[in-house]
């Protein structure tokens, strides 16, 4: 069934009451890879309960909707990637409480008969308990099979330009092995990050990392290397992405600051392939 755009634009997933624990909040911390130096106090901070701090891109996994592309009927989700990511923090998480994810569809852009379309949803995360608006996640999503189903051709997102100069700050993390296998307990169970014959039919050699997983430790390097580990300095990220990573390879992200623009990409190492792209942070 081709995408009907004026119901695609109605569709609305049900709202996703998610109540989320310390032992969440350090989860995804280990599943970004801090505390790999166990002696390490800036990372203790976010591993370990006594004193825990929240890392600024928890939000992109709480209140998601699971599987709606397909409830839709509309879309070949089998045949959906993820394009681009952007947060804005609006306040601090604590490192326990109750979320209420509520998501939408923003629009869809046609690209043409086997170009694929551009799918833009847009999610608000707030507190359960006062409805403080705590985070909006907006994500692009492109549909490479749905194209040519008769909608507008744009307008499309602006691309973010990066400096054209040495970069400022370099990080580098190798990731680990198991890094999807402990990513995916945050909640992304596609079985594109588990399993070997799942990836060998859609055309990887392994099993690859979340893109949300090395999106999370972008922001880390950031915060890190920027915003002198302080979380609470991260007001917004957002990114494209541009190529997989596999568990085990090295993520080297640079990045440029003006004023409170942080400017990025990340590269694996080993293949020297940028993986995120025209990255746009914003710091107080």
């Amino acid at each position: 069934m081709p995408i009907d755009y004026d119901k695609l634009m109605a569709w609305k997933p049900d709202d996703v009451v998610q109540s989320y624990s310390s032992h969440d909040t350090m989860l995804y911390a280990l599943g970004l890879g801090l505390g790999s130096d166990p002696t390490d106090r800036n990372e203790l901070r976010f591993t370990y309960e006594e004193g825990l701090q929240v890392l600024p891109t928890f939000p992109v996994v709480l209140g998601t909707p699971s599987t709606w592309w397909r409830e839709t009927g509309m879309v070949d989700w089998q045949h959906v990637v993820h394009g681009e990511q952007h947060l804005k923090l609006h306040a601090r998480f604590k490192p326990e409480g109750e979320v209420i994810g509520s998501t939408r569809v923003v629009d869809i852009i046609d690209k043409g008969p086997g170009r694929g379309a551009l799918l833009y949803t847009e999610r608000s995360v707030r507190d359960a308990r006062t409805g403080e608006l705590l985070a909006t996640a907006t994500s692009t999503s492109f549909a490479r099979k749905d194209g040519g189903f008769g909608g507008a051709s744009g307008p499309t997102k602006e691309v973010h330009l990066l400096p054209d100069r040495a970069a400022d700050f370099v990080f580098e993390r190798q990731t680990s092995p198991r890094a999807a296998l402990i990513y995916r307990l945050s909640g992304d169970y596609n079985p594109l990050h588990a399993d070997p014959d799942v990836a060998a039919t859609a055309g990887f050699r392994q099993p690859i990392l979340h893109g949300l997983c090395t999106y999370g430790v972008a922001a880390w390097a950031i915060v890190s290397e920027i915003c002198e580990g302080n979380p609470g300095r991260l007001k917004s990220i957002g990114v494209r992405f541009s190529s997989p990573v596999y568990p085990g390879e090295t993520l080297q992200t640079q990045m440029w600051v003006d004023k409170s623009v942080v400017s990025f990409r990340t590269r694996v190492i080993e293949r020297d392939v940028v993986v995120l792209n025209n990255g746009h942070a914003e710091i107080i």
